[in-house]
């Protein structure tokens, strides 16, 4: 491996007595350079290419991007689903006078059977989204008024209302009738409903949550203390297990039934969340993971919370800028849409669980109160301070279901005028 030593023997080295040749000859030079080639003794190839690199060969033809190839096999198999198309207008605005501008109350509900139901001051209207009618279901007395809730029942027939003096009254919209009003439950105003089946769980502004049975005389049947002050927000899990409850002392509770005692009628919550700096009176549970709660702060908070309703952790926090006032789940994708207050008064589309932004709607010059969506899950009416309620085409039209008819089919005959 001595390289100077073979270099040498190769040209001046000793000259073999037994086997004299000429070192001179035209053989001989070929044999020398041939040894200094083997011997790698031509330095000047060191690190450097044989050849020119060849050129490099495309995996993918250009043809299979050309139009003429989008038909191939492989243009096939890589399609890539379009985007849905989100309106950025409301597809009908309707005048709703004398519409409560009050962040704690819940005045906006759209039943089972398609009917839409919104409390204006001491009166509540019906609006069928079926045939474009419109009835006027109740007016209360000034001093019991005004109206501070609306639930519809799960059956589209029944409707509760919360009044302004602690009561609730309950209604058949079929016989447009006043089935029965629960007294005693609250001392002030019933600002939240939410129904489980035949159970009616009703919050307050004296901070109470009261499940309410129906359909027996003596109607409270258990009660849930922990709140401080008024209960804003009021929400049953999918499976009726669960219930969400949020108010104006920052506070997010979630009770589950299977806690009651059966000797007390008052009951435990299963998880104390704080994390809220503000109200909380936007709450949605999801429809495509059971334990997967949505929850909304106000002002001073801005923020949209997920929580794992089983451990109680939080899962993730997202701030939005701005007052957060309702929320709903898309029943067809994974998305989730907020209604917001102070600055914006916008509706924001958000991509769950990255939580970006899909779209912003504005529209509303007040702050966005109340959401509610239609039964197959694809219009959502929502009610403002500034007296206007609009609906949008926001979560799409499922290939799987058939439309339900637009609320833009008719006139609203209880609004002054459409603008």
């Amino acid at each position: 491996m001595d390289l100077d030593y073979a270099h040498y023997m190769l040209t001046e080295g000793r000259k073999d007595k037994e086997n004299p040749t000429d070192w001179n000859s035209p053989s001989r030079e070929a044999y020398q350079k041939k040894l200094a080639d083997t011997f790698n003794m031509n330095r000047t190839r060191i690190l450097a290419f044989k050849n020119k690199p060849p050129a490099a060969i495309d995996p993918i033809p250009q043809e299979f991007f050309s139009s003429s190839a989008s038909s191939s096999p492989f243009h096939q198999h890589k399609t890539v689903k379009s985007r849905r198309y989100i309106p950025q207008n409301s597809e009908r605005t309707l005048d709703a006078p004398d519409l409560v501008d009050d962040f704690y109350l819940n005045l906006l509900d759209w039943g089972s059977n398609n009917v839409l139901a919104i409390a204006l001051g001491d009166t509540v209207y019906l609006w069928d989204a079926s045939n474009s009618s419109t009835s006027e279901l109740v007016t209360v007395n000034s001093e019991d008024g005004p109206v501070s809730s609306i639930s519809w029942a799960p059956d589209g027939q029944h409707i509760a209302v919360g009044l302004n003096n602690s009561d609730v009254q309950i209604w058949d919209c079929s016989t447009n009738r006043r089935l029965r009003t629960l007294k005693g439950g609250h001392r002030l105003r019933v600002n939240s409903l939410a129904w489980n089946n035949h159970i009616l769980t009703t919050g307050g502004m004296d901070a109470r949550i009261i499940n309410n049975d129906v359909r027996v005389r003596e109607h409270v049947v258990e009660t849930y203390r922990g709140h401080q002050q008024e209960v804003c927000g009021l929400k049953w899990s999918g499976s009726g297990q669960q219930l969400a409850s949020g108010g104006n002392d920052n506070l997010l509770f979630i009770w589950d039934r299977s806690m009651a005692s059966s000797n007390s009628p008052s009951q435990q919550w299963l998880h104390r969340l704080e994390e809220h700096t503000a109200a909380v009176k936007a709450l949605a549970w999801c429809p495509f993971q059971s334990n997967l709660l949505a929850s909304g702060g106000g002002g001073d908070d801005r923020c949209i919370k997920f929580w794992n309703a089983h451990t109680g952790s939080c899962l993730n926090s997202i701030d939005t800028g701005s007052q957060v006032c309702a929320l709903l789940w898309n029943k067809h994708e994974r998305e989730l849409l907020s209604s917001h207050g102070f600055t914006e008064n916008q509706l924001t589309l958000w991509k769950y669980p990255s939580m970006v932004k899909m779209a912003e709607l504005t529209g509303h010059t007040s702050r966005v109160l109340f959401l509610a969506q239609s039964p197959d899950g694809c219009t959502v009416a929502s009610a403002a301070g500034d007296e206007t309620l609009r609906f949008w085409n926001i979560f799409g039209t499922p290939q799987v279901t058939k439309s339900a008819p637009k609320p833009n089919a008719g006139p609203f005959a209880i609004v002054s005028r459409i603008r």
